[in-house]
């Protein structure tokens, strides 16, 4: 499929049944509870839930609020895979791996454009290299943007993810176990990330910001197609959450360094100079990073054989719901 026609796919929503959906919610009863995830490598989740906004917009329907932490991507789309929530937090790439392989999303919304993983190595390691990798053990959590990053680095040093000892660690782990001396890197993740640097000297090797895909709000796609509604409120609160921010950058990062019991040096690193609240849209923008991005999944066997990749790319990115949403905060 050319890439003229993946772009045309998601600025048409094709896979959404829009209108089907818009008539069903009509005549729906009220929503009883609303599940959600918020996460620390999402700035936005932490000042919305801290506020109460959700539940101030859903208090007219009787809506209650569920908060779920997502401690990564892999968790957020485990849950979202499972029914366990119904919109969830992931960056980009993880979002597509999960999409390719089954899981129902789609993405109408962009809540952050990080620069929250990079390849971490001790203060006093010897390694200065992504070619001094070779042969080392990395911890990276799968499923989640640092292990794809990771991955996506090594190739473009000539490694391949069999010349490293991959160590599979949650990020706050990676993090003790790079610390402890149990591991020789670690495909690091903001917060965690920053406090290491600050508080461990722990040095970055490797930085690039082209290799950090977008924050991506997904929803499930049952759920966007049925409860449209609800998620266009969702996506109202995060805007007043965003505008927030832009215009307290410190404050936020305050709720961080407090919901993720972080310095907050550590949280104003995260929010001031690793996160651009600019651009919330989904766009062809996006769409062209994760085609850019896609072929490590590839690579690497990481979908089920036969994925297409660039139907799921389409099918993942939806460009046109949270247009009329986008700045009414």
């Amino acid at each position: 499929m050319k890439r003229r026609t993946i772009l045309q796919l998601a600025a048409s929503g094709a896979t959404l049944a829009a209108l089907p959906g818009l008539t069903r919610a009509a005549a729906q009863a009220p929503l009883k509870e609303l599940r959600l995830d918020y996460a620390y490598y999402s700035p936005t989740s932490l000042v919305l839930r801290r506020f109460g906004w959700l539940e101030e917009a859903f208090k007219p329907d009787g809506t209650s609020i569920k908060w779920v932490l997502s401690a990564g991507s892999n968790r957020a789309l485990e849950y979202l895979n499972a029914n366990s929530i119904d919109i969830g937090s992931s960056a980009g790439l993880a979002a597509l791996l999960a999409r390719a392989n089954g899981n129902p999303i789609r993405a109408p919304y962009i809540f952050s454009r990080p620069e929250w993983t990079a390849l971490v190595v001790r203060k006093d390691s010897p390694i200065r290299s992504l070619a001094d990798l070779k042969g080392k053990k990395v911890a990276a959590t799968k499923g989640t943007d640092p292990y794809l990053f990771l991955l996506r680095a090594l190739k473009t040093a000539g490694l391949k993810r069999g010349d490293i000892e991959h160590v599979s660690l949650q990020h706050a782990d990676g993090r003790a176990a790079l610390e402890q001396g149990k591991v020789d890197a670690w495909a690091g993740l903001d917060p965690h990330m920053a406090a290491s640097e600050l508080e461990a000297g722990s040095r970055l090797i490797y930085r690039n910001v082209a290799f950090n895909t977008y924050g991506f709000l997904n929803v499930r796609e049952e759920f966007l197609a049925s409860r449209p509604a609800e998620v266009g409120k969702v996506i109202q609160a995060y805007e007043r959450a965003r505008a927030w921010i832009r215009a307290n950058p410190a404050e936020a990062a305050k709720i961080l360094s407090e919901e993720a019991k972080v310095s907050l040096p550590v949280a104003l690193l995260q929010v001031k100079l690793r996160s651009d609240f600019s651009n919330p849209q989904p766009s062809n923008e996006h769409v062209k990073a994760l085609l850019v991005a896609a072929p490590i999944l590839v690579d690497e066997a990481l979908v089920k054989p036969g994925a297409d990749l660039n139907r799921a790319i389409a099918d993942l990115v939806d460009t046109r719901f949270a247009a009329p949403f986008i700045g009414k905060a």
